[in-house]
């Protein structure tokens, strides 16, 4: 072969090495079979109450200075303090799944939703006599999730819904990377002492039916790295280290056939 022939072979061989690397349509796009005009009902995953979480307890009744005693803190209460105060201030669910209520003790609330436990806080009060048609309201302070991998800005996110869907977490963390392996995503949660394990497609659908689609509180996702992105970690970092490795290749190649 000519050095003109060799030239042209290697830079051939250049360009397959680096369209081999690259991603195709179908493993970038999420969601690729959504239809138009297609409804589905929205199922929701209520969250229930675990070990760590705090949260917000407010008995109140038409006559504020009999609940205030159910209250911390005798009821008086900041309406314009912030989450961080709120949470120094919530109950923290202990490791044997209670809550202690000023008066009323200590109370299960672990493995209970939300509105089981407001139900169960205002039987006791009206059954045992303490208050006459009281208001529960209980509320999670500290509820978050964190995520990993091939997301842009992986780390612990809280919010302050009752409910956000997977798709928000995602957005939450800046979406997932180029890098990304978008056809094996975890989910690891912890329900009622059971740790479980979903398995997620972020091409498809179909698990938008699943508990996976509702985020829980304390909820942990991990993004798997594409093939193109674990090929690379070892050899080249990033496109500036690419380009350094194919000139020194290229000024060999012509220092040899020179």
């Amino acid at each position: 072969l000519t050095a003109n022939q060799k030239w042209k072979s290697f830079i051939a061989i250049l360009i397959m090495a680096f369209l081999s690397s690259c991603a195709t349509k179908k493993d970038i796009i999420l969601f690729q079979d959504l239809e138009e005009n297609v409804s589905e009902e929205v199922v929701y995953a209520v969250p229930k109450i675990q070990i760590n979480d705090i949260i917000d307890v407010k008995i109140s009744t038409l006559n504020p200075e009999t609940a205030a005693p159910y209250n911390a803190g005798g009821g008086s209460s900041n309406t314009n303090a912030g989450i961080e105060l709120m949470k120094l201030q919530g109950y923290i669910v202990a490791v044997n799944g209670t809550i202690s209520l000023p008066i009323l003790g200590d109370i299960v609330v672990t493995n209970k939703t939300i509105v089981e436990i407001q139900n169960n806080i205002k039987q006791t009060l009206e059954e045992d006599g303490h208050l006459l048609n009281p208001t529960v309201v209980v509320r999670v302070l500290n509820a978050k999730f964190t995520i990993l991998g091939e997301v842009a800005n992986p780390g612990t996110y809280t919010y302050t819904e009752q409910y956000i869907t997977f798709p928000q977490a995602l957005g939450y963390a800046g979406d997932v990377t180029i890098g990304a392996n978008r056809k094996e995503v975890w989910l690891i949660r912890e329900e009622e002492g059971v740790r479980k394990y979903h398995y997620i497609d972020l091409t498809k659908t179909d698990w938008f039916d699943t508990p996976a689609y509702t985020i829980k509180q304390n909820d942990i996702i991990y993004v798997y790295p594409n093939e193109v992105k674990v090929k690379s970690a070892g050899y080249i970092g990033n496109t500036g280290t690419a380009l350094s490795v194919v000139s020194i290749l290229i000024t060999t190649y012509l220092l040899l056939t020179r």
